[in-house]
C-alpha cells in the first residue's frame, strides 16, 4: 500500500544505524513536515507530533494493536498471544493475569526490598568512584529485582540483557539489527518455552502464576512463554534506559542535580522529565481498522501507522523549550511509557526502581562527572547508552 493519504514524505530511513544512534534531528524533520508523514522506507505513516500520537493511543478500537506492533510481518506473526499484540477481552484476559502483581499496592510492598537492593547498588558503585554507569548503576538493579519477580531460572539469566534488547529488536523494520540479533530473541523464546515445559518458573512468582493460570483454563498452554517474556523484556530494558539516561542527564546539567540533591521531593518528576526528554521507546506501529482522519489526513484501512513516542515528548507546540532537561518542569502528560489501555505494564516498577537508584545517589553523590565519550546501544525500539563511563564524587 502506497502513500494513499497524500501525506508529506520523508524519504531519509529514520531506522538507519546513524539514525537510531542520533534521532533527533530526524524526529524534528518529522514534525515540520506535518502531522502525518509518509516513510517510504517502512511503507508506514508515521505520527511525529504529540496529539496526534496521544489520539491513536486513546483510539485502540481504530489504531488495532492485535495484528502485531511490530515494523515486520515475521515478528507480528511469532509475537500473538502477548499482551503488547492484542486487543480488547483478549488484551483485557492477559492483562489481567498479573495485574495484581502491578497494583500501587502491591508495588508499595516491594519498595522497601527495592530500597534496599539500589542502596547496595549505589554503595558498591560510589567505593569504586570511577564506574561504567550501565553496567554497575542502571542494570545492576533490575538485574537484582526483574527475574525474581518474573520467575527466570537461575540458570537462564546470564543472557537476559542480550535477549531482552533483541526482543525488542525485532520489533523493528527488517533491517540489519533485525537480522543480527533475532537470533538471540529466538534463543530467548526457546528457553522461555522450555521455562513452561518444565514448569521451572520460581515458585510464587509471576512466571508462576502463568502457569497456574493456563492449569485452571484460563490462559492457552501455547501463551504462557510469550507471556513470561511480555513482562521480562520492558521491565528490564525500560529501567535501564531511563536510569542510564538519568546518570547522563544529571552528569551533564550538574545545576539539576544540585537542584535534586536540595529537594529530593523533586524526586518522582525529574524520573518523568528523564522518559519524557530520552524516552526509552523509540515507537511502535499499530494498524488502522477503517478510514480514519487525523490530523487532516485521510488514513486509509488497512494501513499502518508509527506512533512515535520519542518525538512526541519533544513536540513544541506540547512542551516549552522542549530539548532542555528541567526537573520542576510539570511533565506528567508525557508518552514516554505509552499510554491508554497499551501502556506499559511495567511503567510503575520501571520508576519505581528509577526513583529508588535516584534518592541513594543523591544521599551520596555530590557530582557525577563525564569521564569519557558516551557510547549508544543500536536498537530498533529501545533507546539507551551502551556504555556511560562516570565518575561518582562522593558527598
Amino acid at each position: 500500500m502506497g502513500n494513499a493519504a497524500n501525506a508529506p514524505a520523508y524519504r531519509r530511513n529514520i531506522y538507519a544505524r546513524s539514525a537510531i544512534v542520533d534521532p533527533y534531528p530526524h524526529y524534528a524533520r518529522l514534525r515540520q513536515l506535518g502531522t502525518v508523514v509518509w516513510l517510504p522506507r517502512q511503507r508506514v505513516y508515521a505520527l511525529p507530533r504529540y496529539s496526534e500520537c496521544k489520539a491513536a493511543l486513546r483510539d485502540d478500537g481504530r489504531f488495532a494493536s492485535g495484528q502485531g506492533v511490530a515494523l515486520n510481518p515475521l515478528t507480528n506473526r511469532l509475537s500473538r498471544g502477548t499482551t503488547l499484540n492484542s486487543d480488547g477481552a483478549d488484551h483485557d484476559r492477559r492483562r489481567k493475569l498479573l495485574a495484581h502483581r502491578l497494583t500501587p499496592k502491591a508495588l508499595r510492598s516491594m519498595s522497601e526490598a527495592i530500597d534496599r537492593q539500589a542502596a547496595a547498588v549505589v554503595e558498591a558503585a560510589v567505593a569504586r568512584r570511577h564506574v561504567d554507569g550501565v553496567r554497575d548503576v542502571a542494570t545492576a538493579l533490575p538485574l537484582a529485582v526483574v527475574p525474581d519477580l518474573v520467575g527466570w531460572p537461575e540458570n537462564g539469566r546470564e543472557n537476559l540483557i542480550d535477549w531482552a534488547g533483541a526482543t525488542f529488536d525485532s520489533l523493528g523494520p527488517l533491517n540489519r539489527q533485525w537480522l543480527r540479533t533475532t537470533p538471540a530473541a529466538l534463543s530467548m523464546l526457546r528457553f522461555s518455552r522450555r521455562v513452561v515445559r518444565d514448569r521451572a518458573a520460581l515458585p510464587g512468582s509471576m512466571g508462576d502464576d502463568v502457569l497456574n493460570a493456563a492449569d485452571a483454563g484460563e490462559v492457552p498452554r501455547a501463551e504462557c512463554p510469550a507471556l513470561m517474556i511480555d513482562y521480562l523484556a520492558p521491565s528490564l530494558d525500560t529501567t535501564i534506559s531511563a536510569i542510564s539516561s538519568a546518570l547522563h542527564l544529571f552528569a551533564t546539567h550538574p545545576d539539576q542535580w544540585q537542584a535534586l540533591r536540595e529537594d529530593p521531593s523533586l524526586v518522582a518528576n525529574a524520573v518523568n522529565e528523564v522518559v519524557r526528554l530520552e524516552s526509552p521507546l523509540r515507537a511502535f506501529s499499530r494498524k488502522a481498522v477503517t478510514d480514519v482522519e487525523l490530523g487532516g489526513s485521510l488514513i486509509p484501512r488497512d494501513s499502518r501507522i508509527l506512533v512515535i513516542y520519542a518525538s512526541a515528548n519533544r513536540d513544541e507546540r506540547e512542551w516549552d523549550d522542549p530539548d532542555s532537561f528541567d526537573i520542576t518542569r510539570d511533565v506528567n502528560r508525557h508518552l514516554g511509557f505509552g499510554y491508554g489501555t497499551h501502556g506499559c505494564a511495567g511503567q510503575g516498577l520501571a520508576r519505581l526502581e528509577s526513583q529508588a537508584i535516584l534518592r541513594e545517589l543523591a544521599a551520596r553523590v555530590e557530582r557525577i562527572n563525564l569521564t569519557g565519550e558516551p557510547i549508544w546501544a543500536v536498537n530498533n525500539i529501545i533507546h539507551r547508552y551502551q556504555r556511560l563511563p562516570l565518575e561518582l564524587v562522593p558527598a
